[in-house]
């Protein structure tokens, strides 16, 4: 994918990290964006189909930007999240570059699930770090990360891999294994 593409579709994944979570704050009660974690979404697409530089950008660039256009989430909270989706784009892009098990649907899978463990972990050392000053327990981090946020991570893995396939079926982006053509069996 040249360069020139991979800024265009950024910068479209960077304008989704601001819209999605206005879409889904429609839902009462604000409960749709911590569950339902639609910010993470573009971040993870960005890391898996343009790469760790450019899934890094929108993982800082889409709270920073979405925190003052629109004040969601609010600056206290942005800066950690920053953080948090920098990791999920980062190591998205870095495992997808890294995991080859010749199944393209398992090698999305892989690199989802290590770059959410691994912005979930980080982002729970951040917030221990931005706003508790060591009062942050592991069952502050497991509620936050993972019961509340369980639809958004059943959205993600049920989500992403199926774009991703899509766009390489289009072949908007290069396949990742490309289709072997069988040989004519000689009689």
């Amino acid at each position: 994918m040249s360069t020139t593409r991979k800024l265009v579709v950024t910068a479209l994944l960077i304008a989704l990290c601001v819209v999605l979570p206005m879409a889904f704050h429609i839902i009462p009660y604000g409960l749709a964006g911590r569950a339902l974690l639609p910010m993470h979404i573009p971040v993870l697409l960005a890391g898996l189909v343009v790469g760790w530089k450019y899934g890094l950008i929108v993982g800082i660039t889409g709270p920073l930007l979405s925190s003052v256009l629109t004040g969601m989430p609010p600056m206290g909270i942005a800066v950690p999240m920053m953080v948090e989706l920098g990791v999920y784009g980062l190591v998205a892009g870095v495992m997808i570059e890294i995991i080859r098990t010749k199944r393209a649907s398992l090698d999305l899978y892989i690199c989802l699930i290590i770059a959410m463990l691994a912005g979930r972990v980080v982002a729970g050392i951040a917030q221990a770090f931005y706003f508790f000053e060591g009062a942050y327990t592991w069952e502050l981090w497991t509620s936050a990360y993972f019961v509340t946020a369980l639809p958004g991570l059943v959205i993600q893995l049920a989500f992403i891999p199926s774009v991703v396939m899509a766009l390489e079926r289009e072949r908007f982006i290069p396949l990742r294994y490309p289709i072997e053509t069988p040989t004519p069996v000689e009689a």
